[in-house]
């Protein structure tokens, strides 16, 4: 398919707005604003640079905030996000499988930055896990695109039934669903069950922090930090873990595992309240008692350009 309307959505170009309040800065360690204004200026310049690029191109584009994004995204051939993984994750509530998008990592991780000042505060930037370009290699990245030299990968979602209902936001990361207050017990059971209506034997009741299940993308954000494992970018299976669980017993072993395609997972809900969060903070939707929730990954794909694809074409040459 050509490639000639693109929809470039940006994070809000000045993304930490409390630097200044009134005239008067609200942070008061001289490196940390220094830091964070820097942070300003390196996305700014990087969204100014892929204007600049895109005008050269027999293309027609229309830039827009991410913080004004609010329709479903059609009549495009392709989303361009500039940012980091955060405004990739928002774009992809607003995309279906028929829209390919590329992230552009506006503000990377410096390394040495990092060193430098990590005994006074965190310096991280972005770490741009599902982006495939920079402002170092967006030109060429945009050309092998136009081209037709590389073609997106499809990444598995999560669909989410509340009550046999399907709800409209599909996760590209990951859920949680949890007590709304994190010190509070979450209550519920769960089990796997084949398409076809096969269940495990096992029915997994559980009180503990809560259920997180991620996607193959997901799988190196919050389910690593806790101890999951990392998958394959392409895989369709889907990994789950239950938070901190209150004396598991026999159970201990079935609390984090994968299912696979044809499998989904049933949970019933028992704590009075309850919220499922949908990349992060990203969808929010409420839960109370005796509620039901299928998690499968019967979403729509995701086609996104990936690293892996263009380090795939650059091999050949």
């Amino acid at each position: 398919m050509a490639i000639r309307k693109l929809l470039l959505l940006l994070k809000p170009i000045d993304p930490y707005p409390f630097l200044q309040t009134e005239g008067v800065s609200l942070i008061k360690n001289p490196k940390v604003l220094q830091y964070l204004e820097s942070r300003c200026k390196v996305h700014r310049n990087a969204i100014n640079f892929c204007q600049e690029i895109l005008s050269k191109k027999p293309v027609e584009w229309k830039p827009i905030s991410r913080n004004d994004l609010s329709h479903p995204i059609h009549d495009v051939d392709m989303v361009i996000t500039v940012g980091g993984d955060g405004t990739l994750l928002h774009a992809s509530h607003f995309i279906d499988d028929s829209v390919p998008v590329l992230g552009v990592n506006s503000d990377p991780t410096q390394a040495h930055e990092v060193e430098q000042l990590s005994d006074q505060f965190d310096a991280s930037r972005s770490t741009g896990h599902l982006c495939a370009a920079t402002v170092d290699n967006f030109e060429q990245v945009l050309d092998d695109i136009l081209f037709g030299r590389v073609v997106p990968s499809k990444v598995s979602r999560i669909s989410l039934k509340l009550n046999s209902e399907p709800l409209l936001s599909h996760a590209l990361n990951d859920i949680l669903i949890a007590h709304p207050c994190p010190a509070a017990v979450s209550r519920f059971s769960f089990k796997i069950k084949n398409k076809a209506g096969e269940t495990r034997p096992k029915t997994v009741n559980c009180r503990s922090s809560g259920l997180r299940v991620c996607t193959a993308a997901g799988s190196t954000a919050a389910m690593l930090s806790a101890g999951g494992f990392v998958m394959p970018m392409l895989s369709r299976d889907l990994q789950f873990m239950v938070r901190e669980p209150i004396s598991p017993g026999s159970t201990a072993t079935l609390m984090h595992s994968a299912f696979k395609p044809n499998q989904s997972m049933d949970v019933n809900w028992y704590s009075d309240h309850g919220t499922i969060y949908v990349d992060g903070c990203q969808v929010r939707y409420n839960v109370q008692l005796g509620d039901t929730i299928e998690i499968s990954s019967d979403a729509p794909v995701l086609n996104v350009f990936l690293s892996q694809g263009f380090a795939q074409i650059r091999s050949r040459y």
